[in-house]
């Protein structure tokens, strides 16, 4: 490298560096699960206290869900700001809510605006939903059988519970999570893989609820074996937010049977950096080391991680606890959880943000997934334009424009 290269190479080092001082200057004030564990730690010994538990208890994750949290005067023995007690009896009345004692250890406990509490917490807007459609994707008109969801060529759903260790405010299947927890019966479970056997041309299924792996060990051996035993199904997927909710769910029992069930992906959903905790990447290790593919789905919703800084230092953490961000949805237009929804101009302008300030391993794909069960559409910024002789210009990510002349 000659003087002048070497000059060059320092201005445009200089340059890039100058590119990401905004994201430099906001990262220290996002902070991650792995940074509150002392605060964390001591919500969690309060609610022990006021459940009268033990840290044995607590590993438990059978025990974690029989004493989820779902009323109000509980709650406010754990959290000290919680001003919308009223609304919280009026929302539960029409929708059912609850939380994982693990989970809301993990929300402060003085911030109404906590993006954890914000999840679970019922929030009155819910009942002043007038656009919100009850079934926006349609999954009653493309479920050719009990339990199944099918909206493309080679793959389908298979519902297997309505139940989840905490209920998310904004679930895109509010309509289905009624007044008490149903795994789906062993039945129409048993029609919908033979109604796989009976299509060869499927060869993907996802296994989702609710959360696929509150159903028994012994129900996700039988059900993933019976997969397995079909010539023409090549992948499995399962659908789970434990990793994040309710992380003592993944037992070394619950590992060694997804490690005999290859090639196995789940698809978890952390939707901000608080989430990223010890436990939530000793749970995502263990599956890892049992074999399981990992990958993410986080939901962009408004006013907890509709922020490209967010976003951004979210994929990060999950890429060091080797969980691939995958999709970054955009909220549904679910009855009830319109309040989460952002404009497509912030999830793009979210995406102008990661591209090209981040690696491509941090960057998932953007995606509306449209009404009436016509499937996802991924939504990214424009990086391809033609001027008036028909030759191709490329925009990069710095917004520089250049030819791109391609083999005639």
């Amino acid at each position: 490298m000659n003087d002048q290269e070497h000059v060059n190479s320092m201005k445009r080092a200089k340059e890039l560096k100058s590119k990401i001082n905004d994201y430099l200057n906001a990262r220290d004030n996002i902070q991650t699960g792995l940074e509150r564990i002392e605060e964390n730690s001591q919500t969690k010994s309060k609610i022990i206290t006021t459940l009268k538990a033990t840290d044995k208890d607590w590993s438990n994750w059978k025990w974690q869900i029989k004493n989820r949290f779902s009323n109000v005067e509980q709650l406010q023995k754990i959290l000290n700001t919680c001003p919308q007690l009223e609304d919280i009896k009026k929302v539960e009345r029409v929708y059912r809510w609850a939380v994982s004692p693990y989970y809301l250890s993990l929300s402060a406990v003085d911030n109404v605006n906590c993006p954890i509490r914000k999840q679970f917490i019922p929030s009155i807007l819910e009942l002043q939903d007038e656009l919100g459609l009850s079934d926006p994707v349609d999954e009653k008109n493309t479920s050719p059988t009990k339990a199944v969801v099918r909206r493309y060529p080679d793959r389908l759903i298979i519902k297997v519970t309505n139940q989840c260790a905490s209920f998310c405010r904004h679930c895109q299947r509010k309509r289905t999570i009624g007044k008490q927890d149903l795994h789906t019966s062993s039945g129409n479970i048993e029609k919908a893989v033979d109604y796989i056997k009976k299509n060869p041309e499927i060869r993907d299924v996802l296994i989702t609820g609710g959360d696929a792996l509150l159903l028994s060990d012994k129900k996700l051996d039988w059900l993933l074996t019976e997969l397995d035993n079909i010539n023409h199904v090549e992948i499995k997927r399962i659908g789970t937010r434990v990793p994040v909710t309710l992380p003592m769910r993944i037992t070394e029992k619950l590992c060694g049977i997804l490690g005999n069930h290859p090639p196995l992906y789940i698809n978890t959903q952390f939707n901000h950096p608080l989430e990223v905790t010890p436990e939530a990447a000793t749970a995502c290790n263990k599956l890892i080391q049992a074999g399981v593919v990992l990958s993410n789905q986080s939901v962009l919703l408004k006013e907890i991680n509709d922020n490209p800084h967010i976003i951004k230092k979210l994929n990060q953490e999950l890429l060091k606890i080797r969980v691939r961000p995958y999709y970054l949805f955009h909220a549904m237009p679910v009855k009830g959880t319109r309040h989460f929804s952002t404009k497509l101009s912030v999830g793009l302008e979210i995406m102008e943000k990661l591209r090209g300030y981040t690696s491509g391993l941090a960057i998932p794909s953007y995606i509306v997934n449209v009404n009436g069960g016509l499937g996802k559409v991924p939504i990214q910024p424009q990086y391809l334009f033609f001027n008036e002789h028909n030759e191709i210009t490329l925009r990069t990510w710095e917004n520089k424009l250049v030819a791109f002349i391609e083999k005639s």
